[in-house]
């Protein structure tokens, strides 16, 4: 509690220059978080969305660098772009977050953990994200305890859209893309590609003795293409593919520690979708069709090094592949007493997914192997309400029940409301839900040389949630929302978490469930907006995760964390944007300085500061200056591994 009531004086103090309940402007419309188009003030649940706009505005590149200062949320990269990067929303498992585009989950089902790799893709042809924090399986199933992210991409309208950019940077970078959307008749398209690359960074920590400067370059290729026909008014059929290829050298932790020159990754991933959109009954009822395919492709490779003094060597390879059918529907209920924007949800959907992994490396000498074979499905129907009574409270409620040929199946439920209070410009909001998270296939039926076994009786992971917050648009000098605030508790219980667990001597080994969280917290952001050319943010979130078995505190979950961000526009045209992430000491395994692993330790907090620059040159054209971590931090978001030291790029956008 003393921790809340600092956070919130801090939070007045700083009232005159730091805003915004989340890094970005908030549109009106939020999808995502209850799939009615839903305004913000009206969704019980931390909401972020990041606007193409921001994205360009903050010179936001990477998925993993738009995530970093969102409210509730720790990202943890394992060096730079290409490495390993893991999201924890409010406390939660790597894997306790669902990743979509356009809805349609894209996990990659070959991961062992069941996690989403943030740290390879890049935002060329995204629209907007969408980041709702707290349970949500009953809307999207399996590994949406946490929260989910949507990654929404737009297809084409009005006429024809060209857009063009290119950029350089130091040390050595090149970013380029080229797209073009519109529609004509009963077409519509949209069309783009993209290329990204850098030199990059050694991510070893410069304090270890095994540093040796060696960088990381990466290239990522992207290609996106969405083709639709409205043949009749209310029908559109589509089509949409896109397809990305990363190469990229990466850093890997060694005993001792080693700083690998030759360590390389590739992934390649492919999505497409088809599907179909109608309204009937004067567009009451909307219903959709789609179908989504999603075929992964990775390789991890470490050729021995004659330097290296664990003389380790490997090559992983994961091959995974999913295919969705959604059927979703929504019926809006005419206006009666009360009642108004009534909206009653069902759906359909199945997923069928399957696993080619095999992971071959030497120790020193000692050979390991470990694989996987192995395929699965799970159908899931759901439903849901919303409505808001006299013009002051919002309710929703769903439920979902899932079923697998894997991991068995769930039920789950969320319900939540929203009232307004404008007497007081104030707004109360509070939820509660349910999630789960179902094995991954390497935790059911993988295999090892070291004596692991998969254990196919695995249950799903389980959770109970809720939150509640309050929220005030205090107006003045004309402006009804001159200032913001919004305060949030949430707090989550998992059950049967998944682990491994070893026999008495050790030599085998299985997974199971075995292991109870409690994660707890609260998110204070404030927003002002004293001058009509400044706005600007703050968000602090208090965080408390623990092993509810022996009261320790999970690893990487930091116990403070600070965004910050400005947005300036002192000049016609002229755009500032100061961004700051502050991120407190956690726990973690601590790497000495020697590289060799020291237990489990408090790792230090760091902080990272971005600026951006652009100006409107012409109508048409935009200049713009990035500057990433510009004052060289040093700051280790996961213990061993550190933050890609200072860039600049500088380029232009045209859009004609």
């Amino acid at each position: 509690m003393r921790r809340v009531l600092l956070a919130a004086l801090l939070s007045t103090s700083a009232l005159s220059a730091l805003a915004q309940n989340s890094v970005v402007n908030l549109p009106d419309l939020v999808v995502t978080a209850t799939r009615v188009p839903t305004l913000i003030e009206q969704i019980p649940a931390g909401v972020t969305v990041i606007t193409r706009a921001m994205i360009e505005q903050r010179g936001y590149a990477t998925l993993a660098e738009a995530m970093s200062a969102v409210p509730g949320a720790h990202m943890v990269q394992s060096g730079g772009p290409g490495g390993n990067a893991s999201l924890f929303l409010r406390g939660t498992n790597s894997n306790h977050v669902l990743v979509l585009r356009d809805g349609v989950p894209i996990t990659d089902p070959s991961d062992p953990g069941g996690a989403f790799n943030f740290g390879v893709d890049t935002l060329a042809d995204i629209d907007r994200i969408e980041i709702v924090r707290g349970p949500m399986s009953a809307l999207y199933g399996s590994g949406a305890i946490g929260g989910v992210v949507n990654l929404i991409t737009s297809h084409g309208t009005g006429k024809p859209v060209q857009t063009v950019e290119i950029g350089f940077g130091w040390p050595r970078a090149l970013r380029g893309s080229v797209g073009a959307s519109g529609s004509e008749g009963m077409f519509d398209y949209r069309i783009g590609v993209a290329t990204q690359s850098e030199r990059g960074f050694d991510t070893t920590p410069q304090r270890e003795s095994v540093y040796t400067g060696a960088r990381n370059p990466y290239l990522a290729n992207t290609g996106s293409l969405e083709f639709g026909v409205t043949p009749i008014e209310g029908t559109r059929a589509f089509v949409a593919v896109r397809a990305r290829s990363a190469q990229f050298n990466i850093d890997e932790l060694g005993f001792p520690g080693y700083d690998a020159r030759r360590y390389t990754g590739n992934d390649d991933v492919f999505h497409g979708r088809v599907g179909v959109t109608s309204r009937f009954l004067d567009d009451r009822w909307e219903t959709s069709l789609i179908v989504g395919q999603l075929v992964s492709n990775r390789r991890y490779y470490q050729p021995l090094e004659a330097a290296d003094p664990n003389a380790t060597s490997s090559d992983s390879r994961f091959r995974g592949q999913q295919t969705i059918v959604q059927w979703e529907n929504k019926f809006a209920v005419p206006d009666w007493g009360m009642a108004r924007d009534t909206a009653i949800l069902f759906g359909y959907q199945h997923i069928a997914s399957s696993s080619r992994a095999d992971l071959s490396a030497n120790f020193g000498g000692f050979p390991y192997q470990n694989s996987v074979r192995a395929s699965g499905r799970q159908d899931a129907g759901h439903v849901g309400v919303q409505t808001t009574l006299a013009n002051r409270l919002t309710l929703t409620a769903d439920a979902r029940q899932e079923q697998g040929s894997y991991g068995g199946g769930a039920f789950t439920w969320r319900t939540g409301g929203v009232v307004a209070v404008p007497e007081a410009w104030s707004r109360l909001k509070a939820s509660i839900g349910t999630g789960f998270r179902a094995p991954s296939l390497f935790d059911l039926f993988g295999i090892d040389t070291s004596g692991y076994v998969g254990n196919r009786n695995l249950r799903p992971e389980r959770s109970v949630g809720w939150e509640a917050g309050w929220a005030i648009d205090v107006p003045a000098f004309g402006r009804r929302d001159f200032v913001t605030l919004d305060v949030t508790y949430f707090e989550n219980r998992i059950r049967d978490m998944i682990a491994t667990v070893f026999n008495s001597s050790f030599t085998a080994s299985t997974t199971q469930n075995v292991n109870r969280a409690k994660t707890r917290g609260t998110e204070i952001a404030l927003t002002a907006r004293p001058l009509s050319w400044v706005e600007a943010s703050v968000a602090y979130t208090w965080t408390d995760a623990r092993n509810q078995a022996n009261n320790t505190r999970l690893l990487r979950r930091p116990i403070d964390q600070v965004s910050a961000n400005m947005r300036l526009t002192p000049l016609p045209g002229l755009t500032i944007a100061p961004e700051l992430v502050y991120t407190g000491s956690f726990q973690d395994f601590i790497i000495d300085d020697s590289g060799f692993q020291g237990g489990v330790g408090r790792a230090k907090p760091g902080v990272i500061f971005n600026l951006n620059v652009s100006y409107v040159i012409t109508p048409t054209l935009t200049g713009f200056i990035e500057g990433r971590n510009i004052g060289g931090s040093r700051f280790e978001p996961t213990n061993g591994f550190q933050t890609p030291g200072a860039r600049v790029l500088a380029g232009v956008r045209a859009k004609f």
